[in-house]
């Protein structure tokens, strides 16, 4: 487990007792390297991830996916495997986020999830599959982070539910992909704030942060 994690206040019986990196390799999901996943903020307009000191974590949401959505079996299907590939995309944004300043966090680290919102691109006033598109994100999460949706539960019931959360799902955007989501995670404020007090609260980094943080992986 991760160090922060294990001295959190976890009650004992919803502790998580798994590897998350192990259920990452079973699952077959890339987490890139710190060369290609590791950027600085130079002309960005908006952050990849904002920590606070609480322990709260904020993600941006990605968009991706063929297209509008409509109440199709096959066109459902599509958009929930574009949200599992963003969920994937977006928990290794957070492995590196929470890795490449050295402080000793890593998404083991992740003590529960807090709020998801999926929003679905379709613009069928009588479309209702916005949440179904939304559960290929949620069950992914919840397969890495544990939850009675996800491929690792037995019978609705897994060993931890860190992944499960309150969501919002909506359909009626327009735009040239199918879904965009964004999530809030909680993680120890003690590494929150060893994270903030090291390199700042922004990811991707700062460019001179950028440069010590590179300096300091040798």
């Amino acid at each position: 487990m991760g160090k922060f994690y294990d001295s959190s206040i976890v009650p004992e019986h919803l502790r998580r007792k798994f590897d998350v990196y192990d259920r990452i390799k079973k699952l077959g999901m890339d987490l890139g390297s710190f060369e290609e996943d590791v950027k600085d903020l130079k002309g960005a307009g908006i952050a990849g991830i904002i920590f606070h000191e609480s322990g709260l974590v904020y993600l941006s949401g990605h968009g991706y996916g063929p297209g509008q959505m409509y109440d199709e079996p096959a066109r459902i299907k599509e958009g929930q495997d574009a949200a599992e590939w963003i969920a994937n995309s977006m928990i290794k944004r957070l492995h590196w986020g929470l890795t490449c300043g050295g402080e000793g966090g890593d998404l083991n680290d992740v003590i529960y999830t807090v709020k998801a919102l999926g929003m679905v691109v379709s613009t069928d006033v009588a479309f209702n599959g916005g949440p179904a598109v939304m559960n290929g994100f949620s069950q992914r999460w919840q397969s890495v982070f544990g939850g009675g949706k996800g491929e690792f539960a037995v019978d609705g019931e897994d060993e931890s539910y860190g992944g499960v959360h309150a969501r919002s799902a909506i359909g009626g955007f327009t735009g040239r992909f199918s879904i965009e989501p964004e999530i809030i995670i909680a993680i120890p404020p003690e590494l929150s704030i060893a994270i903030i007090k090291n390199r700042g609260w922004v990811f991707p980094l700062p460019p001179e942060v950028l440069k010590k943080v590179s300096a300091a992986r040798g």
